[in-house]
C-alpha cells in the first residue's frame, strides 16, 4: 500500500491508475518468467505384504496401526 501511496504522489497518478499500474507490471513479470522444470511424480513399485487384504481400507489400517488410530 506504501508502494502505491508513494508512485501516486511521485507521478501524480489516481489511485485507480497507481492500482492498474501495478496490476500489469506485475502481470507483466509473470509473462518474463524463466522456464520451470516440470515437476514428475515416479511413482515406486508397491511390494504386496502376505496376509494384508487392499479390499477393505479400513480393516487394512487396523492391522498396520492398531485400532486406536
Amino acid at each position: 500500500m506504501i508502494q502505491i501511496k508513494q508512485a501516486m504522489r511521485r507521478r501524480g497518478l489516481s489511485f485507480k491508475q497507481a492500482i492498474n499500474d501495478f496490476l500489469r507490471a506485475g502481470l507483466q513479470k509473470e509473462r518474463v518468467r524463466k522456464a520451470v522444470p516440470r515437476f514428475v511424480v515416479r511413482p515406486a513399485p508397491l511390494k504386496h505384504r502376505a496376509g494384508l487384504s487392499f479390499d477393505c481400507t479400513s480393516q487394512l489400517l487396523d492391522d498396520l496401526d492398531g485400532p486406536r488410530r
